[in-house]
């Protein structure tokens, strides 16, 4: 989901922009992952340094998972050994959890290697505060006004960020992969740790992922957030993109389909404005996207 982190100050953690993951691993390695706002809960005595690694571990796992050890030993230059003892607290904390994907048999010979996603919990250190009062004040809005209130609402605030993240998509040119990787970006320094990663044949498709969503609770009684947001994605990427699951439905990270074939023309922030408006016919029903 979109949240404006406008006037507040992001822990450090950029990092270039998305490209696609290298085979047989999590979601790519596209990012630096952006510090959440508080760190994995430590063990009491645990060095200040085994924290911060331990939260590092956490914070690849949140954005790139599902991911190998291996993954996690190369990028933060830890040994094996290392990456075992932090898998295995975080395991203990719930904050992780192995990865089996369904309908993969046995591997060759030998254990397979073991992959790893963030769990709720462990996504709840990435959270923002004040969920349940923002899930009341949509409860009241609807209560008080009905569900068109509510949908003017998730339409308003995905609005102020097409306006900020237009500009970044117009230098990108009109190529689709180089807009989405420019949303990525774009989405990665609000705090998402977004990605993305090539699918099906050459040319063919990416996938957008989000590996945290600031207001995941708040979306799992509200799908017209997730809904906002997606058509925001296709006005901004020129482009019809369908959402393939996300952290509010369950899925371990939000996933937005991009189809590749079709050239944008790229968006002003005055079309953004346009795009929005005729989203809605007189009647009320959606078109377009």
């Amino acid at each position: 989901m979109f949240s404006n982190r406008a006037g507040r100050r992001l822990p450090g953690g950029g990092g270039p922009g998305p490209h696609g993951r290298p085979a047989g691993e999590g979601r790519g390695e596209a990012h630096a992952v952006t510090t959440p706002s508080q760190p994995a809960t430590p063990r009491r005595g645990v060095p200040a340094d085994e924290a911060g690694t331990r939260e590092r571990v956490l914070e690849l796992i949140v954005e790139r998972g599902p991911v190998s050890a291996a993954t996690l030993a190369r990028v933060l230059d830890l040994t094996p050994a290392a990456v075992r003892r932090h898998t295995t607290h975080l395991e203990d904390l719930g904050q992780i959890r192995v990865h089996e994907p369904t309908g993969t048999g046995q591997r060759g010979r030998g254990r397979p290697a073991r992959h790893y996603v963030a769990t709720d919990a462990g996504r709840s250190v990435l959270t923002d505060a004040y969920s349940d009062l923002a899930t009341q004040a949509l409860q009241f809005l609807r209560d008080a006004a009905g569900e068109g209130a509510l949908d003017a609402f998730a339409e308003a605030r995905v609005s102020e960020l097409e306006r900020r993240y237009a500009p970044l998509l117009e230098q990108a040119g009109p190529v689709p992969a180089a807009r989405a990787n420019a949303l990525a970006a774009a989405l990665t320094a609000d705090g998402y740790a977004a990605t993305t990663r090539a699918v099906g044949p050459k040319g063919f498709a990416l996938q957008l992922c989000q590996g945290h969503c600031p207001v995941q609770d708040v979306a799992e009684v509200f799908p017209q957030l997730c809904e906002a947001e997606t058509q925001a994605f296709s006005r901004l990427l020129g482009v019809h993109v369908q959402r393939l699951a996300t952290l509010a439905g369950g899925g371990h990270v939000c996933t937005t389909h991009v189809p590749l074939s079709a050239v944008p023309t790229p968006l002003t922030t005055r079309d953004a404005g346009a795009a929005r408006s005729r989203t809605k016919s007189p009647s009320g029903v959606t078109e377009g996207n």
